[in-house]
């Protein structure tokens, strides 16, 4: 990146926090700053775990307790211990908490339209566009990539709802059983790895590269939720699976999909697979994919 790109960054932040009204300690004209009046909103109807909204946000402990001592104080939300764990905390709007988080709400719609009114209609459609392709980009940023025991209960959850969705989509359904899954150790250092990506601290999609001796690396399991996707994802898989099978000395990457995957296969021809003829009998692919890599092209 470049001194102008980092430049256009900064430029464009000090116009956002200028124009959302966040450099104000009175945000939207209540009587709590920005941050108090978040957490209102993230807490929602339902209410949430302390840790998750921390985790949610982004935000350091000592930060939400301050924040949270502040809403309290003000009568608008409750925090109490769960039941069968006194070490996790649930957080609450109170009747008074509730109504004033409509008011926010209200207060945001006004905003919101206050910064559309002044354009036309032209302007308006690429701003919102333009908003919504940030949005997605800075979501994608937040993502983290972490390798994961394939047990791990992240990594379950993630191949759990793969198999589910495999169920809905393939004319013939999806047995785990009939398919030739991988056992936990071949996705285990140093036959392999697994990745879990996580956004906000919950799992949003897995993929995993076995390593075997003699034989090429292969792609295993790769998905991504639904409402995950549209992030790069996919791709940021394939390229961290690429870097990791050439980091440990291999030149050919190789992975098998369904006739009913077509963004999956559209993905691959992009990302530079080739087909080729069957290299293994799994009953579920009708394509077989491979890839020449090279440790100096992946880790410069």
């Amino acid at each position: 990146m470049g001194a102008a790109e980092i430049e256009q960054v900064r430029r464009f932040n000090r116009t956002v926090t200028e124009r959302v009204g966040v450099l104000h300690d009175r945000y939207l004209g209540r009587d709590r700053p920005i941050g108090e009046a978040r957490l209102l909103w993230e807490i929602g109807g339902q209410g949430q775990d302390v840790r998750q909204l921390r985790e949610r946000l982004g935000l350091d402990s000592g930060y939400v307790s301050r924040l949270l001592r502040s809403l309290e104080g003000a009568g608008l939300v409750t925090v109490e211990p769960q039941p069968q764990d006194r070490r996790v905390r649930t957080v609450r709007l109170t009747e008074k908490g509730r109504a004033e988080r409509e008011l926010l709400d209200e207060s945001s719609d006004e905003l919101a339209a206050s910064l559309l009114e002044p354009l036309n209609a032209d302007q308006r459609a690429r701003l919102v566009a333009a908003m919504a392709e940030v949005d997605r980009l800075l979501t994608a940023g937040t993502v983290a990539l972490d390798v994961v025991d394939p047990d791990h209960p992240d990594a379950r959850h993630c191949l759990l709802a793969y198999f589910a969705e495999l169920q809905e989509l393939f004319d013939t359904g999806f047995d785990p059983a009939r398919s030739l899954l991988p056992d936990a150790g071949e996705l285990r250092p140093p036959r392999g790895l697994f990745l879990v990506a996580r956004l906000h601290g919950e799992p949003i999609g897995c993929a995993g590269v076995k390593l075997p001796a003699g034989a090429p690396a292969e792609i295993k399991r790769m998905w991504v939720a639904p409402r995950a996707r549209r992030l790069g994802l996919a791709r940021r898989f394939l390229t961290e699976l690429e870097a990791q099978a050439a980091r440990h000395g291999y030149d050919t990457l190789r992975l098998d999909t369904n006739k009913t995957l077509s963004g999956a296969i559209t993905l691959y021809h992009s990302f530079g697979f080739q087909e080729v003829p069957a290299f293994n009998d799994e009953p579920y692919a009708h394509h077989w994919f491979e890839k020449r890599i090279s440790r100096a092209a992946t880790t410069e």
